[in-house]
């Protein structure tokens, strides 16, 4: 590693106090949230008694410390309700599980800290800070802008290979290796999040705003420039990152988008929301195999069937164990997985979020997990008329909903920590209980005039 990572990492917090200071703050708060998950570098630092210090806690703690001193107003503003308890519960979920799990208190709370770090201070200032459909505006044309910015480099590492992080911060360089990969049709991006899996649906959230901010109007030119020509150009760079799993899910978002604009229904968007505590459900007791899934993936690529086909195998194993352990499941340090009983290594790999989730939490914290991501975005769907989702004012609460829904979507597969998310639903429930417009308003503001 470089020089570069204490330098970014630790530099951060006076970038963000200064953006505080020269911005309004929510922008500033957006904007620091966003660009550190963009760049930051995918590493960290321990800090005994302490949370982990990464690009998350940077983020995070960096915009808590800003607010603290330009803006205590929107952090005092925030009242618990009762839609922030399946936070609460999955922050302290560890504790619990530790405790029963016999790994003493200490253990919990440390456990217990990091996860109210890493997940329950981004809800926290999301609920400061995203209010209003004004703020989701600005929140998804940053996202928007933040995909633009991402596809010349995007574009480069398809073509060079995954090196930038190599050639700022000294580590994660894929290699030559990893260049051939894929063949012909180039490398998947890394850029400075660690995986193409992350890479993927970051672009994959950006390519879903910019499309339903364009269907709607909400913006019109953006550089003096059709915005068209600009999704254009990220719907393709999305493409090329060649994450099929991303893809599969843009797909979904942009019909349930278009399936309500079209026929006037929540419909699809309900189906979506069901489908995922249903996938949970019947995987981990064992009523569907996936493979059914798996000979889908099979006629799009071999080799990404191959890769699903494991992931599904681990799960049916990290399964069966977790429910030896239902309530607050296995706790920490590993406990959910199987392991070799002569050597101890580990002879499963988890990879979705959800399947780690129920081995460490139990249902308890799974439940807890599911409905804080999922519960502000039904209550957003169920707000607006479907006639005033195409509404420039109202399409950013709305396409911002649906994107945490697909981020929960992924967790089905992968188990990447995006704060973004976590912020958004922290907004949502705020929307949620804000006071309820009669009507859209009458002349909306468009960005991009």
């Amino acid at each position: 590693m470089t020089f570069m990572v204490p330098l970014a990492l630790f530099g951060w917090i006076p970038v963000v106090v200064l953006l505080f200071s020269v911005l309004p703050p929510r922008r500033a708060a957006i904007v620091s949230f966003v660009v550190a998950w963009m760049f930051l570098p995918q590493t960290g630092y321990v800090i005994p008694g302490l949370p982990d210090y990464t690009k998350v806690t940077a983020a995070s703690v960096s915009v808590l410390l800003a607010a603290a001193l330009f803006d205590q107003r929107s952090l005092l503003s925030v009242r618990l309700r009762l839609l922030d308890v399946p936070m609460l519960i999955w922050c302290f979920s560890p504790f619990a599980s530790s405790i029963s799990n016999g790994l003493g208190a200490y253990d919990g709370v440390s456990a217990a800290v990091n996860q109210t770090v890493t997940w329950g201070l981004p809800y926290l200032l999301g609920r400061a800070y995203l209010k209003t459909g004004e703020g989701f505006r600005e929140l998804a044309v940053i996202v928007f802008v933040g995909g633009l910015v991402y596809v010349p480099l995007c574009l480069w590492e398809i073509r060079m290979s995954p090196n930038l992080n190599q050639m700022v911060y000294g580590f994660g360089g894929a290699g030559i290796a990893y260049a051939g990969e894929l063949g012909s049709w180039g490398s998947r991006p890394f850029v400075f999040m660690g995986n193409g899996l992350t890479v993927g649906m970051f672009m994959t959230a950006a390519s879903l705003v910019g499309v339903w901010l364009w269907a709607t109007g909400s913006i019109k030119r953006f550089w003096g420039r059709p915005v068209g020509e600009f999704v254009l150009i990220l719907v393709l760079t999305t493409i090329g990152c060649k994450n099929m799993g991303a893809l599969v899910l843009l797909l979904a978002g942009l019909v349930v988008l278009f399936f309500a604009k079209r026929w006037g229904t929540r419909l699809a968007v309900y189906a979506l929301l069901a489908s995922l505590p249903l996938y949970m459900t019947v995987r981990a007791t064992g009523q569907w195999s996936g493979e059914s899934m798996v000979a889908a993936a099979a006629l799009v690529h071999e080799d990404r069937a191959g890769s699903l086909q494991f992931r599904l195998d681990n799960e049916n194993l990290l399964a069966e164990r977790a429910l030896e352990r239902p309530i607050f499941g296995w706790g920490g340090w590993g406990r959910a997985r199987i392991h070799d009983d002569v050597t101890g290594r580990s002879l499963t790999t988890p990879d979705g979020l959800w399947i780690i989730a129920l081995g460490s939490r139990g249902i308890v914290g799974l439940s807890a997990f599911t409905i804080t991501m999922l519960l502000p975005a039904v209550l957003v769907f169920r707000r607006y008329p479907v006639r005033w989702w195409m509404h420039p004012n109202i399409a950013s609460s709305i396409v911002m909903a649906l994107a945490v829904v697909l981020y929960v979507a992924d967790c089905l597969f992968n188990a990447m920590l995006n704060p973004v998310y976590v912020v958004t639903a922290g907004g949502l429930v705020s929307l949620a209980m804000s006071r309820r417009e009669t009507a859209p308003p009458s002349r909306p503001v468009v960005f991009g005039r």
